[in-house]
């Protein structure tokens, strides 16, 4: 079944290049020619690194810009991508990447969505007094192949210099820094083109997007059919109650009102009594 975007061509609204993991899967699943505007400011809508704050939940600012690259090359289809970093939802102890891709096709009022969150990331940043703890920071998260920001303080964009790819770019910064403040803080560079490991999870969550792209509604061959509820209560072996594993989920269309319900997504029946909040509490 065809999902109907062949032969469009397809915005990504991006100036840190995530072009180059999401376009080859773009022109893969769904037959489209890709483009990146001229002239988009993605970073009129928040930075990383606080020069602009970013006012808009990650989805609302995704949609914002899919609109501004459609306003600005005519086109009627495009992707945006919006990464957010902190604590990890359930492992609240680990820095988490949370990834959340848009497609939108305002000639059929269409919106696919999906959401990726890893533990794969690099997100950190520490006050410095010497070259010694700069530098230990530095390997620790994967510099150079991943970019630094330097500043003055933490949450300050006085002395800021972004993008440091290179040891004497690095220490040259530190020091003018230090001579000034007495110490400064530098923080990984999230910015896709500056973050390798960023840029795989949004290749991953690109994948997941051209997936559901291509899943068609049963009922009315709508693009974008998925999972959009996770339902718990998979009975425990040992007592039968409900545990909070998933027992069903429940895949909805998001223009008629079709719905399917797939029990047992993992293919066990029962939960192991070790995850049974009454039998291992």
């Amino acid at each position: 079944m065809s999902a109907g975007f062949e032969g469009r061509t397809l915005v990504i609204a991006t100036m840190h290049r995530k072009e180059e993991v999401i376009a080859p899967l773009a022109e893969k699943y769904l037959g489209v020619t890709c483009q990146v505007p001229l002239h988009f400011d993605s970073d009129a809508l928040g930075t990383f690194s606080g020069e602009v704050e970013r006012t808009q939940p990650p989805l609302e600012t995704a949609r914002q810009k899919c609109l501004e690259a459609l306003a600005l090359t005519g086109e009627t289809l495009g992707i945006a991508s919006e990464g957010s970093f902190g604590p990890h939802p359930s492992a609240w102890f680990a820095p988490a990447n949370e990834e959340v891709l848009l497609l939108l096709d305002t000639a059929r009022e269409l919106e696919v969505v999906v959401r990726k969150i890893s533990l794969e990331t690099n997100f950190a940043g520490a006050k410095v007094h010497t070259q010694e703890e700069l530098q230990a920071f530095a390997r620790q998260v994967l510099f150079p192949s991943h970019g630094l920001i330097l500043s003055a303080a933490a949450g300050s964009t006085e002395g800021l210099q972004k993008g440091l790819t290179s040891w004497p770019q690095l220490l040259a910064a530190f020091r003018s820094l230090v001579a000034s403040h007495g110490s400064a803080y530098v923080q990984t560079d999230m910015r896709a083109l500056y973050n390798p490991t960023r840029m795989q999870v949004i290749k991953q969550a690109a994948q997941l997007l051209m997936e559901r792209c291509t899943t068609c509604c049963p009922a009315c061959h709508t693009p974008g059919f998925g999972v959009t509820q996770a339902i718990r209560g998979l009975p425990c072996r040992l007592c039968g109650l409900h545990t909070q594993s998933v027992r069903s989920l429940e895949s909805a269309c998001q223009r008629c009102s079709f719905t399917r319900q797939d029990d047992f997504p993992g293919g066990a029946q029962t939960e192991d009594p070790t995850y049974c909040e009454h039998c291992n509490p």
